[in-house]
Parts: structure tokens; sequence; C-alpha cells
């Protein structure tokens, strides 16, 4: 980790403004001893493979040198910068520089670049640094009926467009005060209903016994009309359960076996069998109430057995 700290000498004197002016040194080191003919040292990389001149021998692309970079010219207002760098198999010098008009780097002096563009043209593609300008000459009449109607669109269609949007804007925005009062009176109102319904709805729901949770649904027509139906089709549904359950009531009484040996077999059972007797003087009667013209399981109806038996 860098220090922060730094030691100044007995001697020092602020006037000189820094250590590095204090000392006669920059602040680069090493690396500004040619700033006086307008070359630093800095680090380069190779941006293709070349060939030295001095050796012959194949550099890489990306191989990294400590090069001098100086300023040579200017393209426009794009600088263009010179790099010289010694090869470091040989003691031969070779210099690069950058190239603003086409976007990429020249190799100068002292080595050779590998070929190896690729040309979009011949493959079917279109030039990437197309610098100069292959256009034909401007025909005056169709860059006048250009600007006609580039003039034309901005009277007739986009500046009254323009104008409609600020007269919205100066609506809205004119009273912010009252609008916002009226948005509040609204907020105020709505809120108002809704805590009414949400007060009635929780005191349907304790009634009741409903969940919290529950959602009612809002009163209108059409909430009215399929509640009814779905009571109707409720008192429907219980009704035939009872009757179903009467039915099968009489058919369980009919199908009980009598027994052979008569009327006196009967009561000797019954006397017999108390419990048993008992209970099934309920079911016919139970069965009676339901269809009083039943055959019991003697054959004989039930209005007869009941004259037999008051008799």
């Amino acid at each position: 980790m860098q220090g922060f700290n730094k030691y100044y000498p007995p001697d020092y004197d602020p006037s000189y403004g820094s250590l590095n002016s204090y000392r006669g040194k920059h602040a680069l080191g090493d690396r500004a001893r040619k700033l006086d003919q307008g070359i630093i040292i800095t680090r380069f990389e190779l941006p293709f493979n070349i060939w030295c001149g001095t050796c012959n021998n194949h550099i890489g692309m990306g191989v990294r040198y400590n090069a001098e970079k100086k300023k040579i010219g200017n393209y426009h207002s794009t600088p263009i910068y010179s790099f010289r760098c010694k090869c470091h198999l040989c003691d031969g010098w070779f210099e690069i520089q950058t190239d603003p008009k086409n976007t990429r780097y020249v190799v100068v002096s002292g080595a050779r670049q590998k070929n190896e563009d690729w040309n979009p043209e011949e493959n079917g593609g279109f030039a990437v640094h197309d610098t100069e300008g292959t256009a034909g000459p401007v025909d005056p009449l169709a860059a006048l009926e250009k600007t006609t109607d580039a003039q034309n669109r901005l009277t007739k269609v986009e500046a009254p467009r323009l104008e409609s949007l600020q007269a919205l804007s100066e609506h809205y925005n004119a009273d912010p005060y009252t609008l916002s009062s009226k948005i509040r009176k609204r907020f105020r109102e709505v809120k108002k209903v809704e805590q009414q319904k949400q007060k009635a709805d929780d005191h349907l729901k304790n009634r009741y016994g409903l969940p919290a949770s529950l959602s009612l649904l809002e009163e209108d027509e059409a909430t009215i009309k399929e509640a009814k139906k779905e009571w109707e089709r409720g008192q429907r549904e219980l009704a035939a359960n009872k009757n179903s359950k009467r039915q099968r009531l009489a058919v369980d009484i009919i199908s009980i076996p009598s027994s052979s040996s008569g009327s006196s077999s009967t009561a000797k059972a019954q006397s017999s069998h108390p419990i048993d007797s008992l209970r099934a003087r309920i079911l016919e009667n139970t069965a009676r109430q339901a269809k009083p013209f039943i055959r019991s399981a003697t054959g004989t109806s039930n209005i007869t057995q009941l004259n037999v038996a008051k008799k």
C-alpha cells in the first residue's frame, strides 16, 4: 500500500510548491526524461503482426514495448501520434503512427505489417471506412423540393400540434390549486362511500358468522337475480331430498317379511320381542302418513289394517 506521508527536509522552502519541484524531478519520473523534446515514454501494444526490418523476425500482435510517444500533426481536430519502439530481438527501431482518417495504425519505418486485411467489398459487403464522397452531384431542384416539403410539414403539421399541446398544458397547469382541490374532494367522496360499504359488509359478516376474509359482491340487479335463482334451486333440491327419503322409508317398511303363521304368530312374536314390535309399529305409522294407500306385506291396505285394529 502506498504511503500518504511525505518527508519534508529541514531546508524545505514552501515557495517551491511541491517536493518534485524542490528536488528538481518530474512527477512521471524517468518516463519524462525526453519531455523537453515533446516525447513521453508510454506503454504501447502492437495492434497487428509485423516483421522487424532489421533482424527480419516475426513479432506477434499484443507484444508490449516502452515506446516514445510524440505528437507529429493533426487530422482536422484529432491529433496524430507516433510510437517509436525498439525491437526486443535486436537493436533496430521501428515506428508506428496513428491514422485518424481511416481509424487504424500504419507502420512508417523499421518494419513491415503482415497483410491480414479483409475487404468486405470483395465478399459482397460494403466498405467500412468510406471517407471519400462517392455520391454523385446533388440535384439542386431535388434539394429545393425536399426543403420546401420540410417547411410545409413544419408549418402545417408540426406547428399546430405543438400549439395544441402547449394550450393543453396551460389549461391543466393554469390553476393547480383548484385542480388539486377537485381531486382531493373527489377522493374524499369515493373514500367515504367505500368506508360505508366496508362497514355494511362487516356488519353482515358478524351477523351471519361469515369469515372476515370473505369478499362480498356489490348489490346490483344482476347479482340479486342470480342469488334468487340459486335460492330457488336450493329449495327444489331440499324438497326432492325429503321426498326421496320418504319413498325409501316406505319401501323399507313394505319389504319387511311377514311370518307365515298369520296374526296369531305375529301377536306372539310381538309379545316375545316388545322392542321389535314397537319399532315395526312406528315404521308402519310413518308409512301410513306418507302414503296411506300402500299395501302392507300381508296384502291388505293400511286403511283396512287400521279399521281392523280399531274393532
